[in-house]
This record gives C-alpha cells, structure tokens and sequence, in this order.
C-alpha cells in the first residue's frame, strides 16, 4: 500500500516508540529513580525479613515481620551512629584541624629529589588555586542559600519516601509479579517475563546484600588494620572505604588514592598501608566479591566504567550505585528475548511437514 514495505513500517514504528518511551523514563527519572532505591532497600532488608516471617506467629500477611524487621533496622542504625558515627565526626574535626599545618609542612619541607620538589610546588600551586576559586564560590552561593536549603529538605523528604516504598515493595512483592504476569496472555511472551522477573529477582538480591557485605567487610578490615598498626583517624579512614565501596571500581579507587594521601601527610606507615590496600583489593575483587556476587553481573569493565560514569551525569552519586544493576538489568532482558527467539526459529525449524499426496 502507497509503496511502503511493511516491515521497514513496522522498525521504524518500533524505534519511534523506543526513543519516546526513553524521553518518557528521561522525563521521570527522578521519581523512577526514588522507586529503584526503594526497591534495592527492600531487597537489603529482605533476608531478615524472610527470617521473622518464619519465626513469627502464622498470619495472612507479612506485617508484623516487616514492622519488626524496621524496628530492628532502625535501632541498630541509632546504635552505630551513637557508637560509630561519633567516633568518625570527632577524627573529621581533628582531620580537619591537623591536616592543613601538615600539608604546610609537607610542601615547605625541601626534599633530596627534584622530581619531589616540583610535585610540591605545583601541589601548593593547585590548593592556592582552589582555595580562591572555593572563596568564590562561597560568596557568589550565599544568595542561593535559601534554595539550597529547600533542595536539602527535598532530599530529606525522599529519605523518608524511600523506607515507605521499600515496605509496600516488602509487603506485596508477590502480587505486583503476580499482577505483572497476568497482564500478558499466556503463552511465549507470559514466559518470557517470568523467566525476565525470576532472573531479575535473582540478579538484585544477589548484587545488594554483596554490596552490603562487601561495604561492611572493608569497614572491619580497614578499621582493625589501621587500629593495629597506628593509623590516625582509622575510623575515619574505614568509614570512607566503607561508602565508597558501593560505587563500583571507581569508589574503591577513590577511597584507596584519599587514604594514601592521608596517610602520607601524616607520616604514617605509608608502605604499609599501600601493601594493605593492594592485597585486599586482590582479596576482594578476585576472592570474596565472585562468591557473593555470584554469576549473575557478568559485565566487561569498560562497561561498568561507563555505567558509573553514566549515572553519575544523571543522578549523581547515587546513580553510580545503581548503573551496575541497571545495566546488568538490560543484559538479562536482552539475553532472554535472544535465547526466546532462537527457541521459537528452532521450533519453527523442527516442526513436521505433512505431505499431501492424491
């Protein structure tokens, strides 16, 4: 009809609304967002749920286990931030009173090699330019206070959000995979979104209580190192390890490049430290990282560096958090709409032909 080959119709209709629905997941991705945080949450907080529930008197719903499994989540929070938290805000004070005299000293102090003494002079070089650059920035912020202060608030009320979406996610998971399920007609398709959603399910459950105890894991190991060899501010240091932890290569790198910079203004161990973090890095990413993990993110590291680099020019910090996930999501989807195709093209391939004879 008109000249137009129906498939060629049929692509260009398909991409059509392929870039719409990507303007459309453009235009609410904060929103989409909040509610992929909130899910990940509810996936850290899903086995200890999943262990009230079992102990807990029968009931027809998951309440009383998620209630308590908050009330549990909440005082353990409180607790670590009274005897943790303290503990790190006191080192940042004293980091930030100590380090400033000791980079002076650091920079002023003339070294044997020339090569160190250039370093040097373009270190303080770089902190003069910075120092004046932040001066502006400061004085030119201050109109701006206002709005700053109501985004802050906006983002304390998201914090808030969350917790509540995680529980609905808790609550009535089943249901909304059920009612995702039945949205579809029986069939191929049906088939394919469950395997999609079981894969899914598997894939974020894995990735989020690895991270967890990955984070946790170089919080112990950083802190009773730094604690047994006399590293100053070794809480502090493990703390940042800790957080950084969960953004991937990129975080580790990060948190690895401040501790040596700490540690080498403040004469402190140095090659150790430098030992330390090369053979737990070699532990966790080689060792303790694939037995967590599991085999479910299987992504090439330029693919991971893009991700994070990605997700942190649409949602910050966070977004590096979850570009791992999101794009190990979008193997998962394109493998099983492959290996669905090959099935039907081999079926289709296999079936019978009758013969009619006269």
């Amino acid at each position: 009809m008109l000249g137009i080959d129906r498939h060629a119709a049929r692509c260009t209709f398909t991409a059509i609304l392929v870039v719409l629905g990507m303007y459309l997941v453009y235009l609410v991705r904060q929103t989409l967002f909040i509610f992929i945080l909130a899910l990940l949450f509810a996936y850290v907080l899903t086995p200890l749920v999943n262990i009230l529930d079992r102990f807990l008197p029968v009931s027809r719903t998951r309440t009383p286990a998620l209630a308590l499994a908050y009330l549990i989540f909440v005082g353990l929070a409180v607790f670590l931030g009274i005897q943790i938290g303290s503990r790190v805000v006191d080192q940042a004070k004293l980091l930030a009173k100590d380090l400033p005299p000791k980079v002076v000293t650091w920079v002023k102090t003339p070294s044997s090699s020339p090569t160190v003494n250039a370093i040097k002079d373009k270190v303080l070089e770089r902190v003069e330019t910075e120092v004046g650059q932040w001066s502006t920035d400061l004085l030119s912020a201050l109109p701006q206070a206002g709005m700053k202060f109501l985004t802050v608030a906006s983002n304390l009320i998201f914090v808030v959000i969350i917790p509540v979406l995680a529980f609905f996610f808790l609550q009535d998971g089943q249901a909304i995979r059920d009612h995702l399920l039945e949205m579809v007609e029986a069939g191929p398709r049906r088939a394919l979104l469950d395997d999609v959603l079981a894969d899914t399910h598997l894939l974020l459950a894995h990735y989020m209580r690895a991270q967890a105890l990955m984070s946790l894991a170089a919080f112990a190991a950083y802190g009773i190192f730094f604690s047994i060899i006399g590293v100053p501010y070794g809480i502090l240091l493990a703390a940042i390890a800790c957080l950084l932890e969960i953004i991937p290569m990129i975080g580790p790198l990060t948190a690895s490049v401040a501790i040596l910079a700490i540690a080498g203004v403040a004469d402190a161990h140095v090659l150790a430290v430098l030992i330390f973090l090369v053979v737990y890095r070699m532990a966790a990413d080689y060792g303790l990282s694939p037995h967590l993990m599991g085999h479910g993110v299987q992504l090439h590291p330029l693919l991971v560096l893009f991700g994070v680099f990605a997700g942190a020019e649409v949602a910050g910090v966070a977004g590096t958090f979850i570009s791992v996930p999101v794009l190990a999501l979008v193997r998962i989807v394109y493998l099983r709409i492959r290996k669905a195709r090959l099935t039907a093209r081999m079926a289709a391939h296999s079936a019978p032909t009758h013969a009619v004879t006269l």
